[in-house]
């Protein structure tokens, strides 16, 4: 397994990880025995980088996780996160970085997942009614404690990584970032994490699954799916961003790979210090990611695909509006 460091000075991680929150949540079509062997599977290969959430369920995901990792706990390296709070609406969502909900939400992630300690612990999005300093200044006593080894980030903007590294080493910042979110390229993390010497996890590094070239229309979604709601995948939007696709499909073509193997490669590319963690609930996409980890593009491909998803060519925001103001904090 081909691996990068996990921080300044951190272990080294599998290059690419699992993003296990489909297996319990947002997306359809799921099988907790095939993610449960999926998990298994991808201990087996080295990839070790588990990535889950407390919200994720809620709860539920974590304890799948720790299931599968039952008795192979030397071989997994589990980041899991706290501070989003939701209701029974899933586009609405709250946030909680006091240092009490900090130390009560360890307690519920280690039991859940079965484990003595967390290799990595992420604040899931900034509090803005709490300092990043007293979120940071909790989560920095679960180190010293022995309950975390490295903490993390989420969605959290240059100048909040700043003072919270400050309070504390930050290891990792995991936000969205792919082909067609390029955000983090001029929002000043990207820089900011290769100046601190933070590793960056993109989350959602195939586009919720538009980059992997399976969607023709909406109607491939199944009833149910959260992504129907996000502005992407709205009608006009999906048919527009569509045709982006198609670039990357031409591309993969001409390589003999999937239009997943070719994004991911472009995501591994933009620096050595980039770990994303795609999610899959299937071994044979599992497999299908880790070889992307072999692919090299050309000066000229990288150029192509520049020109494609360019700041401005995707149709939609991220989210809806009611999350779209809990990022970059």
């Amino acid at each position: 397994m081909i691996t990068r460091r996990m921080g300044h000075a951190g272990p080294q991680v599998s290059a690419i990880g699992l993003g296990c929150m489909g297996m319990s949540d947002f997306y359809e079509g799921r099988d907790e025995n095939e993610a449960i062997a999926t998990l298994h599977h991808a201990l087996d290969c080295g990839l070790n980088l588990l990535d889950t959430a407390d919200m994720y369920g809620p709860y539920t995901n974590e304890t799948l996780i720790g299931r599968a990792i039952r008795g192979r706990r030397a071989d997994a390296f589990i980041a899991t996160k706290f501070g989003i709070l939701r209701g029974a609406d899933p586009t609405q969502r709250g946030t909680d970085g006091r240092p009490e909900h900090v130390r009560a939400s360890v307690e519920g992630s280690l039991q859940r997942l079965g484990v003595d300690y967390l290799d990595l612990y992420y604040l899931h999005r900034v509090d803005p009614d709490v300092p990043i300093e007293d979120t940071v200044g909790a989560m920095a006593d679960l180190v010293r404690q022995g309950k975390v080894r490295l903490l993390g980030l989420s969605e959290a903007s240059a100048e909040t990584l700043a003072r919270a590294h400050a309070v504390h080493p930050i290891s990792a910042l995991q936000s969205e970032y792919s082909l067609w979110t390029r955000d983090p390229e001029t929002n000043g993390t990207l820089a900011i994490c290769r100046e601190l010497g933070v590793t960056f996890v993109p989350y959602s590094p195939l586009g919720r699954g538009f980059l992997t070239g399976t969607f023709a229309s909406r109607d491939d979604l199944a009833e149910g799916d959260y992504r129907l709601s996000t502005p992407r995948f709205q009608q006009g939007n999906f048919e527009r961003n569509l045709r982006l696709v198609e670039g990357v499909r031409e591309l993969a073509r001409a390589r003999e790979v999937t239009p997943a193997q070719l994004a991911l490669a472009w995501v591994l590319a933009q620096g050595d210090n980039i770990v994303p963690i795609p999610g899959t609930k299937r071994r044979r996409y599992l497999d299908e990611n880790l070889e992307a980890l072999t692919l090299t593009l050309s000066p000229a491909e990288l150029a192509r695909l520049d020109e494609l998803f360019q700041r401005n060519s995707v149709a939609g925001q991220r989210y809806p509006s009611a999350v779209m103001g809990m990022l970059e904090r």
